[in-house]
């Protein structure tokens, strides 16, 4: 499709990639005169009248996600026989190739970069979306490592899914999917969950937790296997992430994180208590521990599509057993704002020299006044 003009807008200068779906072009929007990259469906899926009628619905679904770690859909439409999405064009590589190339990723690059995931899919959660083929694939890092999920252009709305739904069509990657998608359930959040898990193992061991010749093969290790302990292939993963990264691969979705949201939290108190320099081992499992779980016991809040970054709260003082009341009214006064009392004090003052200035002032001419 090289040279071609989709819509009479879109030129498509090279291919940048292929999948099992569509191609992706790199493309120049002629109208805002900006490059974009436009997927385009293979021939079959687009002949497809349901298929079609699907696509519309989950690209306008996808077209409505706006954050950081997404990569925006800027159009869709059908021409030429062809249906396909624009996107925007990052730089960069996908995360599949970055595993290739490294084999094993440190704890330091790998936890920052799976918890903007987390923040991606998490959004989509949260506006009702479930990604259905999340994979390192359809990650992309640019050189400064920020990462965008793409590909939303499987993910349906949560509100359309009927709890009892069966299909004979298994969404997703057989590498990646989740059990319940291996049985042929409908995904949910916690499949999507699944999904990140499988993409941390792999990032932090250079492998996937099951492998097999066939996607049949593989459905079933999804379903009935116990994955290996991922620090049998890297010994350098703690008991506390280890510890996470099974409860993500847990067979039962109630037994995983509700949503990409919370795995993403825990990720980041596990982040940051294992910081060089920070605490110690028992300290930062402690942490690790309760940030676990708090968010297993948690229900997922919702949250405004768009807001201002603001800084929290201060959390309330605990109260203090063990201090008598005299003890702590001597520490509320120490916190006492004594520039404000002082400019108040003085104010009073001034007020009150007022007075005998003007008693002085009506007495020496008060006389003259009653003439």
């Amino acid at each position: 499709m090289t040279n071609a003009l989709l819509n009479n807008r879109y030129e498509m200068l090279e291919p940048l990639g292929t999948g099992g779906m569509a191609q992706v072009f790199r493309a120049r929007d002629l109208m805002l005169e900006r490059f974009v990259a436009v997927k385009v469906l293979r021939a079959s899926y687009a002949n497809d009248a349901d298929f079609q009628a699907r696509f519309r619905q989950e690209a306008k679904s996808a077209a409505n996600l706006s954050h950081p770690n997404i990569v925006t859909v800027h159009d869709f439409g059908f021409d030429q026989g062809y249906l396909y999405l624009i996107m925007e064009l990052v730089p960069g590589v996908n995360l599949k190739t970055m595993i290739d190339n490294l084999g094993k990723f440190s704890l330091e690059d790998a936890i920052p970069l799976i918890v903007q995931a987390c923040a991606g899919i998490g959004y989509a959660h949260r506006a009702g979306l479930v990604h259905c083929d999340v994979k390192p694939h359809n990650m992309l890092v640019s050189p400064d490592r920020r990462l965008k999920v793409t590909d939303f252009g499987i993910a349906r709305a949560i509100a359309s899914i009927h709890p009892d739904e069966q299909s004979d069509v298994i969404w997703g990657s057989p590498l990646y999917f989740s059990p319940e998608q291996a049985a042929g359930g409908a995904p949910s959040p916690a499949s999507d969950v699944y999904s990140l898990g499988v993409v941390l193992y792999e990032m932090l061991t250079g492998r996937t937790p099951f492998i097999a010749s066939t996607a049949d093969e593989l459905a079933k290790l999804h379903r009935d296997a116990t994955p290996p302990p991922p620090s049998r292939f890297n010994p350098k993963i703690s008991p506390e992430l280890e510890q996470i990264i099974l409860k993500v691969l847990s067979k039962e979705p109630s037994q995983r994180y509700r949503t990409a949201d919370q795995m993403g939290r825990v990720l980041m108190t596990f982040g940051a208590a294992h910081q060089p320099g920070t605490e110690s081992a028992p300290d930062a499992a402690r942490k690790v521990d309760s940030a676990h779980q708090r968010e297993a016991g948690s229900q997922p809040a919702p949250v405004p599509t768009a807001r201002p970054v603001t800084r929290p709260s201060p959390e309330p003082a605990a109260p203090r057993a063990n201090e008598s009341p005299a003890h702590i009214i001597e520490e509320e006064l120490l916190e006492i704002d004594w520039v404000s009392v002082g400019l108040g004090l003085l104010a009073l003052f001034a007020v009150g020299m007022l007075i005998p200035l003007w008693l002085m002032v009506y007495y020496r001419y008060a006389p003259y006044l009653n003439q």
